[in-house]
């Protein structure tokens, strides 16, 4: 068996205690003088002035947040986006060109000679002056402008609005009705009858005129989005916290049904949101647990210091929204551009969600 190390220097340690490792070795059977000797030192009292450790201090409350789900449903773009006019002036060049590179058919593989198709393209070709009908007045085989086929500035052959004027113009087919005579037997008037064309619905709708945000049918070429307002007056996205172990999936379609009606037919898009935001209450919410399932104590309290949302995508395919029976306490709702979400938002919000909205 090993010795203690002062047992092999045959030295004495300066105190009365042997180490614990030769407390180990001693046998079963001490000497009462050793027994007494290895008894612990009796506990001295506190000198005076001294107090004792003091007692733990109370729990205090926990912190945390507050989660909620947050849906941001949008209606997508209808129509494409409007053309810059460097656009328009780059696409007008190209069919010029297109009519100048192409050879076309003689009218004759199109048209019968002497029948009405030919009459009235002769009248088109000489007004126009090109097969091509949304091009403005160009002659692309003249030697004199042929080359000339680049929008001038101001020019409005370029403009969407004046290329389907003159597609709905040529589509006019003139009808020619003869009046007969007076009762004398007179000459017979002829009289020349445009056949009406149907022209397509505008880009600007009635919606976009008269300034009605609550229309889906307004910026058609734009992303609109859900924006409601609650009882302190703010603009948000419909939002509520979670019950229970509802996911966040679960959670935004009942969002929408609570908030927006049953006159909507929405689409939550995926599991997973597009993003959070944290939102810190200026003085912290001291508020009951709940959740503490330890019953010896139920006077347990936890410090709200904000919310936390989980914003989720959403699409409204059909429907309208409708606060009249919504449980939420909303006042107000409107569909807005980005832009127009930017005006109405906090800034501490918006800075939170302006890289999640689409630009158009």
């Amino acid at each position: 068996m090993p010795k203690c190390y002062f047992a092999q220097q045959s030295i004495r340690p300066s105190s009365t205690h042997p180490c614990q490792k030769c407390l180990l070795s001693l046998p079963p059977n001490r000497p009462a003088s050793t027994a007494t000797a290895l008894q612990p030192d009796p506990i001295e009292p506190l000198p005076s002035g001294l107090s004792a450790a003091p007692s733990p201090a109370p729990i205090s409350p926990s912190t945390t947040y507050r989660v909620q789900a947050s849906v941001m449903l949008s209606r997508p773009p209808l129509l494409t986006r409007d053309l810059t006019a460097f656009e328009k002036a780059y696409f007008l060049y190209q069919r010029r060109l297109n009519e100048r590179l192409a050879l076309p058919f003689s009218r004759y593989f199109y048209y019968q000679k002497g029948t009405p198709g030919d009459v009235d393209w002769k009248r088109k070709i000489r007004e126009r002056r090109t097969p091509a009908r949304d091009i403005g007045r160009y002659d692309a085989y003249s030697r004199e402008e042929g080359w000339n086929d680049e929008v001038l500035v101001g020019a409005r052959e370029s403009e969407p609005e004046e290329q389907v004027e003159a597609l709905l113009k040529d589509a006019e087919v003139e009808l020619k009705e003869e009046e007969e005579g007076g009762e004398d037997g007179g000459n017979r008037s002829t009289q020349v009858v445009k056949e009406a064309v149907a022209k397509p619905l505008p880009r600007v709708t009635d919606a976009d005129r008269a300034g009605d945000r609550r229309s889906l049918d307004r910026l058609l070429q734009r992303t609109l989005y859900l924006v409601v307002r609650r009882q302190d007056g703010r603009w948000w996205f419909p939002s509520d916290a979670l019950v229970g172990k509802e996911s966040l999936h679960t959670a935004a379609e009942r969002i929408l049904v609570q908030a927006g009606g049953l006159n909507m037919n929405t689409w939550i898009v995926g599991n997973i949101p597009l993003g959070h935001y944290v939102r810190n209450y200026q003085k912290p919410q001291v508020e009951k647990d709940t959740n503490n399932n330890n019953s010896s104590n139920n006077n347990t309290s936890r410090e709200i210091k904000g919310t936390k949302y989980f914003f989720m995508k959403g699409r409204i395919m059909a429907g309208q929204a409708n606060l009249k029976d919504n449980k939420k306490g909303l006042t107000d709702f409107q569909w807005l551009a980005k832009d127009e979400v930017q005006k109405i938002l906090l800034p501490q919000d918006w800075s939170a969600v302006k890289n999640i909205l689409a630009e158009r």
